[in-house]
């Protein structure tokens, strides 16, 4: 029962984008969305991911006529690529996430009795690529902060690169949270602060 109530379960379509491009072929862009987050999610970092023609007709119903169709409707409006490689060949897909946000904010202005135009939709970098361990060295030499380069591969990777619930998204800026926490004030010894109280109550004598 829960996989009938699960996000998965459902193609969720932006309706003024089903009306400029076509039913079909929104239902078709979101489920190309949908499989492109599957695979960002299991490390695609260049973009491209493949599905078949059956996989989506099991997910979106159209037929191939009808995929092939409005897969040459997104691609003249330029919202995805497409190309075959590999043995047997696969058909790859690519969402231009650029033109598609600049598509869908371009409608928002034109639909300003139903969507605040000041909302801009933005592009987000969903893209992770792991660093290297010399990577991680180089850019620790620079800061000077002494930390270990493997150590902190090593915490991640067992952890799938993520930061609490979150895909990890700039890996420098994790390095500098560790600078953070690694970071510890000076402390004065007992001997010394002695010392200290002496020497400043002597330039009050």
């Amino acid at each position: 029962m829960k996989h009938l109530l699960s996000s998965t379960a459902f193609i969720v379509l932006n309706k003024e984008l089903a009306r400029q491009v076509g039913l079909k072929e929104a239902i078709l862009l979101a489920d190309l969305i949908s499989k492109e987050e599957y695979f960002i999610s299991n490390g695609m970092t260049d973009g491209w991911f493949f599905n078949t023609e059956a996989n989506i007709q099991k997910d979106t119903t159209l037929t191939s006529y009808q995929q092939r169709k409005c897969i040459k409707t997104l691609k003249e409006k330029q919202l995805i690529e497409v190309k075959r490689k590999g043995i047997p060949a696969k058909q790859y897909f690519k969402i231009n996430e650029e033109l598609v946000v600049k598509f869908l904010n371009n409608l928002s202005a034109s639909n300003s009795t139903t969507i605040n135009k000041n909302k801009k939709i933005k592009k987000t970098n969903k893209y992770f690529k792991a660093p290297t361990i010399l990577e991680i060295e180089n850019y620790c030499k620079e800061r000077n902060n002494n930390i270990d380069a493997e150590a902190f591969v090593s915490f991640y990777e067992s952890k799938g690169w993520m930061i609490g619930r979150n895909k990890m998204k700039d890996w420098k800026k994790a390095i500098i949270t560790w600078e953070k926490r690694n970071y510890k004030k000076p402390t004065m010894s007992k001997l010394d602060a002695q010392i200290n109280s002496w020497q400043e109550a002597k330039k009050l004598l």
